[in-house]
């Protein structure tokens, strides 16, 4: 709305994210502000083009009959196109728009961003991007309507290493109820249509359609023009196998008998389409060049829907386990890419490996997801504790199973200059997605 109404540079507004992530409904909420806010309905046009007609017709044909039926009118012009990856050459058009029409307020949706140099490179200055994930486990017990437990809000999780042991137990049965919750949210997944239904099968079941039918078999024929349907949904099954794993493209090549060049390429309209993401190996120039990514899925409940787990998810320790640290990562990385945070994974030469390795300015902050039944042992966490050691980090996180495994390892024990929190997996992605907090939650006073 900020940018509607009162944009800081004169700039199209492009709401990025993937299909069924709600993109249509916070263009009818603007809408519905704007006609709160005294804006005349005759300046507000909200078109789809996904649908037959307007794509048969196209874009330029669309904005003139809306002026063939409404009469001009005085004052700033308001226009709200959804999927407007289905016209051709949007991003020239939006681009000139930018710079010619300086009485119109645009907004445009895509499920998919543009992936050629000379689209990328037309839209530099002339629309700002606004990435949508998928709902968070804070916002997933808002839809639902749950109780939400009596917590208190914290300005950033550095606080909590002050806390007394006292205070963390208290809070840990406090939040408690939140676990048989986060469950369903990595089964239902952050998608507010399939959050909403009562039954976790046709849940997933909906949410394979999405992914599989809609985006893979419809939408990269239809933007892309990929042709090879089969073995693109192939590669995607293998990387909801491997959701959060290191990719190894040798491998990945031979087991499914592709090309590299096929695979980079479907990987590549994967992360377009908003379906996954990318982690590089932490460090600069050639280790990093040469090094393997990461990939995360967009949303935790993806591979369990494609692959038809159902409820059997939360009895298979390795894919709960898999699923927990990618909800952890959007829920990271979703809160924070608008302040240039870096994200990346460490791994040492004798493959040691931390999750996820954060960059905010000079400071590195780690995270270890270790979802396992058993508290955590300083054994677990050999990883974490070299990259410590290596860099003289002050402070590392690892996200945990157990409530009651809610604790500080403090220096002497870690024998390093670190202290060590260990956090339950629910209570850190509900603290890291409380909408109230306005302040960042990893290390407040450096991204100050």
């Amino acid at each position: 709305m900020g940018w509607l109404t009162d944009p800081p540079a004169p700039r199209a507004i492009l709401l990025s994210g993937a299909r069924q992530v709600g993109k249509t409904t916070l263009l009818l909420q603007a809408i519905e502000e704007l006609l709160d806010q005294g804006v005349s309905p005759d300046r507000i046009l909200y078109i789809t083009f996904d649908h037959p007609i307007t794509k048969l017709i196209g874009l330029e044909q669309v904005l003139k009959s809306w002026k063939e039926i409404q009469p001009p009118s005085e004052g700033i012009e308001y226009l709200l196109l959804d999927e407007i990856q289905y016209t051709e050459n949007w991003p020239t058009w939006l681009k000139h728009q930018a710079d010619f029409q300086k009485k119109r307020r645009i907004a445009v949706t895509g499920s998919a961003t543009p992936l050629n140099t000379k689209d990328q490179e037309s839209g530099v200055g002339r629309w700002h991007t606004i990435k949508l994930p998928t709902l968070s486990f804070y916002e997933y017990l808002q839809i639902k309507n749950i109780a939400i437990p009596r917590l208190p809000k914290i300005k950033t999780l550095k606080e909590i290493f002050s806390w007394s042991p006292e205070k963390r137990i208290q809070l840990s049965e406090t939040a408690r109820p939140l676990e048989p919750y986060f469950n369903e949210y990595l089964l239902r997944g952050g998608f507010p249509q399939t959050a909403q239904v009562e039954n976790i099968s046709t849940a997933q079941r909906l949410l394979r359609e999405d992914i599989v039918d809609k985006v893979l078999k419809r939408d990269m024929t239809a933007l892309y023009g990929v042709r090879r349907v089969l073995e693109m949904e192939k590669t995607f099954l293998y990387l909801c196998l491997h959701d959060g794993g290191i990719l190894d493209l040798p491998t990945l090549c031979r087991n499914l008998e592709l090309n590299k060049q096929t695979v980079s390429n479907f990987i590549e309209l994967f992360e377009s389409a908003h379906l996954i993401y990318k982690l590089p190996p932490y460090g600069y120039g050639k280790e990093v060049l040469r090094g393997k990514y990461k990939v995360y899925l967009a949303d935790a409940a993806i591979a369990g829907s494609v692959l038809l787990k159902g409820r059997s998810l939360i009895e298979d320790n390795t894919r709960l386990g898999a699923a927990v640290e990618t909800a952890f990562f959007k829920h990271v990385y979703s809160r924070y890419y608008p302040i240039s945070i870096r994200f990346s994974y460490w791994k040492s030469k004798k493959n040691y490996e931390v999750d996820i390795v954060a960059e905010v300015h000079n400071d590195i902050i780690p995270f270890e997801v270790k979802y396992t039944q058993s508290h955590i042992k300083m054994q677990d966490i050999k990883g974490l504790v070299q990259l410590c050691k290596e860099k003289n980090l002050p402070r590392g996180y690892i996200i945990t199973r157990e409530f009651s495994d809610f604790d500080v390892i403090p220096e002497k024990i870690t024998q390093t200059n670190t202290t060590f929190l260990k956090i339950p997996a629910p209570l850190a992605c509900f603290w890291l997605s409380q909408s109230e907090i306005e302040e960042p939650l990893l290390e407040g006073d450096a991204l100050k």
